[in-house]
């Protein structure tokens, strides 16, 4: 066994929260520098070579390969630090429990019970008899991805005590602001020397994913005219009533709540505004390019006849590009695929292959350059109060990529 509860449970109670409001800085929070701080101090402690915190967050590491494999090619594995704004991740304050069956129960949150069923997740009538951690039900648990920080660093700890376990030189890196969309934009991917690379930033054990969505955030925002309703009509234009019209031509079915696989979504995260002017923000995601580009077409179709109706440019739609689906990289190099397989069938796990409902980090990097497909860590619920993952799992995954490091350390 690993120490990888005890690592575990050290890094989820570091609040690293990323904050959108912030982007422009890297990292959006500061307090994501403390963790970095902690992994590059112990890194250093297992002997890691070219141990960086730099001023972004980022922490990068070299592990030696073990004897034989130092002319291999080098391999990444990359985690990220901070978690998701969804729900509280200050004062973490993780248990262990053993399930029983029935509802998994966290704690409280405003008086109310804070609970998982077999019903909304029947994964969990698999997990009887685990031991499990779980939140206090106040606060995300934080397994998104300190489960693949943790997972990474027990690994790095095994080698470290076993040097002769077989792996190629290894590069380690853990990114800030992964969860809005910047993570790992700033590594230096030249210095980083991986020729290839995982992220362990997935859910359930065994999965395996190497396509991704197209994404893109839309900002749509509305220009009405107010005046005094008693002297409204003929006059006023009222910015949320063309956002209902808006709202109206883009197909409900379409909506994420209705969609599932491969199908893609159109998401309204937030509408804000008054009679005089309306923001609203959406994402838009789909694995399919062709797909992708005609929902942001309709998006701007809808616009334009908003504008028509009401008059120019009362509606106007900004597109920011965010990742691309990173199948159209990493599929021109199967053997990633077929080692990360069989890895997971080393450690005992069926490997599941699935498209990411989502993005990581390896989408951004593998076209930069770093083929990158993402593993799991083990997790379920993230991003919200009911967040666990099974212990048996943290050990499971440090198994596997004790497997995937080895099935590297040979042609």
């Amino acid at each position: 066994m690993s120490d990888i509860l005890d690592r575990f449970l050290r890094y989820v109670r570091v609040d690293t929260q990323s904050d959108e409001a912030t982007c422009d800085t890297v990292p959006s929070t500061s307090k994501q520098h403390d963790l970095a701080r902690l992994l590059a101090a112990e890194l250093t402690e297992l002997g890691a070579q070219n141990v960086s915190a730099d001023d972004h967050a980022y922490v990068t590491a070299w592990i030696p390969a073990s004897p034989g494999a130092e002319n291999q090619p080098r391999l990444g594995l990359i985690a990220h630090i901070d978690t998701a704004a969804e729900a509280s991740g200050a004062n973490v304050s993780p248990r262990v429990v053993t399930y029983e069956g029935g509802d998994l129960v966290a704690g409280e949150l405003d008086g109310q019970r804070v609970a998982m069923s077999p019903e909304k997740l029947p994964a969990l009538s698999d997990l009887v008899g685990q031991q499990l951690v779980v939140t206090d039900g106040t606060t995300l648990l934080g397994a998104d991805d300190k489960a693949g920080v943790a997972e990474i660093m027990a690994l790095v700890a095994r080698l470290a005590d076993r040097p002769d376990l077989p792996h190629p030189p290894l590069g380690i890196c853990f990114a800030p602001d992964e969860e809005i969309g910047h993570g790992a934009a700033l590594l230096d991917i030249e210095s980083f020397g991986c020729a290839a690379a995982y992220t362990v930033d997935g859910g359930p054990i065994g999965e395996l994913e190497w396509e991704c969505f197209n994404a893109s955030d839309v900002t749509l925002t509305i220009q009405g005219a107010t005046i005094h309703p008693g002297d409204a009509k003929g006059r006023m234009v009222n910015a949320v009533h063309l956002f209902e019209e808006f709202e109206a031509m883009l197909p409900a079915q379409e909506r994420p709540e209705h969609t599932e696989g491969y199908e893609g979504f159109i998401h309204c995260m937030s509408v804000s505004g008054t009679c005089e002017h309306l923001t609203a923000r959406y994402i838009v995601r789909d694995h399919d390019a062709a797909a992708f580009d005609r929902k942001l077409d309709l998006m701007r179709a809808a616009a334009d006849y908003v504008n028509l109706r009401h008059g120019a440019d009362r509606a106007q739609l900004a597109v920011n590009p965010q990742y691309r689906n990173m199948a159209e990289v990493v599929s021109q190099r199967p053997e990633l695929i077929a080692r990360a397989e069989a890895a997971f069938q080393d450690a005992g796990f069926t490997p599941r292959v699935i498209p990411i409902r989502g993005g990581t980090d390896g989408a951004q990097l593998s076209f930069r350059g770093l083929p990158c497909p993402n593993l799991s860590t083990g997790g379920y619920c993230a991003h919200s109060v009911n967040e666990f993952i099974p212990v048996r799992s943290l050990e499971g995954m440090v198994d596997v990529l004790e497997a995937l490091v080895a099935r590297f350390a040979v042609d």
